[in-house]
């Protein structure tokens, strides 16, 4: 602050001392003189308090640009006479003084232009990681089905996973349960919660964010997606449902799975191993790796090998999809018999 006084004062004794020499020891002129001084001073401190606002690469290339357009204008102004010719007519004046005020603004855009494009930093993305990438918050089936880890393993989810307190308050239930399914699909949960937590891709948070007046875990879960703005990652049919209708989005592990089983149609031949018979007289009962149940005809003989099937149809329930199939050794015999005929 006594730099900037200083520098006014240094100003306004420069003004004076520059009407001193232009007045003849006139005190109008004097005067005249030191308010320029200090108009001039205050306006470069204006200026330096908004460059301290500004990039520091924008600022060089800025006076880079401007000091170069100024040395531009010189030249131009010396070799076309308008500069050293004595030439004090309005044109004259006008001319150079539009000379100097374009061509350095010419030179300090292109010089600031520079400074941003080419070499400042880029402006970070408004709000944070956190906001451009979505909490998820887990549900506790999602948390014991253990598929989510192997997708976090594998690098498709990613960012920040939320765990709510009342979600391992029902995990420890279940693990404490004297059903001893129950006990081991809790157990099982707080182990998978335990993996998810060294895994170094993605960050687990616990919160204790609650709701008291709310019963339902389901319900609380949708109301903490609401308040975080987070999607809710479940298996969880009906919750999938409640929450989509109440606004929060879902993550179904159920749908990735379905949407990531290989398409078969009708026409194409593929390898299964037969397991076991079918409902009815003379099938057989395969299934593919991921879990599709396929009906082969007449492979009750075919019981417990390896096969080559056609499919015949496809069958797309609510439990699931079925893939409807017949020998392909059968199908052969029957297109040659036909053929002969």
């Amino acid at each position: 602050m006594v730099l900037r006084g200083m520098f006014l004062v240094v100003g306004m004794v420069l003004g004076m001392s520059l009407g001193w020499s232009l007045s003849d020891g006139q005190n109008e002129i004097l005067g005249i003189g030191a308010a320029i001084g200090v108009v001039v001073g205050i306006c470069i401190l204006v200026a330096e308090q908004r460059l301290l606002a500004v990039p520091l690469p924008v600022a060089l290339w800025g006076g880079v640009g401007l000091i170069t357009s100024l040395l531009v204008a010189g030249l131009i102004g010396l070799s076309t006479g308008l500069l050293g010719s004595g030439d004090h007519s309005v044109i004259s004046l006008l001319a150079t003084l539009i000379m100097f005020l374009a061509v350095p603004y010419w030179g300090l855009s292109m010089g600031t232009r520079f400074g941003k494009e080419g070499w400042a930093e880029p402006e970070p993305a408004s709000g944070s990681g956190e906001q451009m990438l979505k909490l998820k918050l887990l549900d506790t089936s999602v948390i014991i089905d253990g598929r989510i880890a192997d997708l976090c393993e594998t690098g498709f989810i990613e960012g920040t996973l939320i765990v709510p307190h009342f979600i391992l308050q029902e995990l420890q239930h279940i693990s404490d349960s004297s059903d001893g399914l129950k006990r081991a699909r809790g157990r099982r949960g707080l182990d998978i919660l335990n993996v998810l937590q060294k895994m170094t891709n993605i960050q687990v948070k616990l919160v204790e964010d609650d709701f008291p007046h709310v019963k339902e875990v389901d319900t609380k879960l949708i109301e903490l997606g609401k308040q975080m703005n987070g999607k809710v990652l479940t298996n969880d049919f009906n919750l999938n449902k409640v929450a989509g209708i109440q606004g929060v989005e879902v993550l179904n592990i159920n749908d990735l799975c379905n949407a990531l089983k290989p398409v078969v149609l009708p026409g194409e031949t593929i390898r299964v191993f037969v397991l076991k018979e079918g409902k009815e007289s003379g099938q057989g009962v395969a299934y593919l790796d991921d879990g599709t149940m396929v009906v082969v005809d007449h492979a009750r003989t075919s019981i417990g090998k390896t096969v080559d099937v056609i499919v015949t149809s496809v069958l797309q329930t609510s439990a699931g999809r079925m893939i409807f199939t017949r020998l392909k050794e059968e199908t052969e015999r029957e297109e040659l018999s036909l053929a002969r005929v």
